[in-house]
């Protein structure tokens, strides 16, 4: 039996990749189902009949398809999502609704300045203010440049999309995906030691900070749930 048009279909449904425990419970449920159809039989011969039709060629097997991120399948679930609001808050609310860029308040020189839901770059500098609305957009903006590079990084690497979610956490606020050791367990499927790797990012200028320490691990443990 051809199971990849099923695959495909509730893979559709869900509008996410597969867990690899949901690969193989879908896969044995078909199994199932197709080991309970009645087997075929030749038609009777009827007074017409001239010739028996060629019996049709089985169908080529399909690989059983691994989860991992592809360029087009992946992006930012609701729980990374929710994390990643939880700890960069959109900061600096002025009183007319309007936010304020500020100082990064744990570099030594107060760069990068950073504004709503810590976004930076080069437009982004002391006196700029923005509104919520620019804040949302900029923050959906920075999430598609983030998810690309950790699917590019992580290729074909088995991935749920909880470690996902976590893993762009991270990396929008290390930018050290393609270079931590966390990473390299993960591309490995060493998942137990790449969930303890999260607890060494939490220095700042070589200085162990509270709030780095709590971010890592709500990291850790959205990437244990699987």
């Amino acid at each position: 039996m051809n199971k990849k048009p099923i695959f495909d279909a509730v893979r559709e449904m869900l509008d996410r990749s597969f867990t690899q425990a949901e690969v193989i419970a879908l896969d044995q449920a078909i199994d199932l189902a197709a080991a309970s159809l009645p087997a075929n039989t030749a038609p009777a011969p009827g007074p017409t009949s001239a010739t028996t039709p060629s019996p049709a060629p089985p169908p080529t097997p399909t690989p059983t398809p691994t989860p991992g991120p592809t360029p087009t399948g992946w992006k930012l679930g609701a729980a990374g999502t929710k994390l990643i609001q939880k700890w960069e808050g959109c900061e600096k609310r002025r009183a007319d609704g309007q936010f304020d860029a500020y100082p990064d308040p744990g570099s030594a020189d107060g760069k990068p300045w950073t504004i709503g839901w810590g976004s930076t770059g080069p437009d982004v500098k002391k006196g700029v203010i923005w509104t919520q609305a620019q804040c949302d957009a900029r923050f959906d903006q920075d999430m598609l440049k983030y998810v690309k590079q950790v699917v590019d990084v992580l290729g074909n690497a088995p991935t749920t999309q909880n470690q996902f979610d976590a893993l762009v956490s991270f990396h929008y606020n290390t930018g050290a995906i393609g270079t931590a050791t966390l990473t390299k367990l993960h591309k490995l499927g060493k998942f137990a030691e790449a969930q303890n790797e999260f607890g060494k990012w939490i220095y700042n200028n070589h200085k162990p900070m509270n709030g780095l320490k709590a971010r890592r691990a709500d990291e850790a443990k959205l990437y244990g749930t699987g």
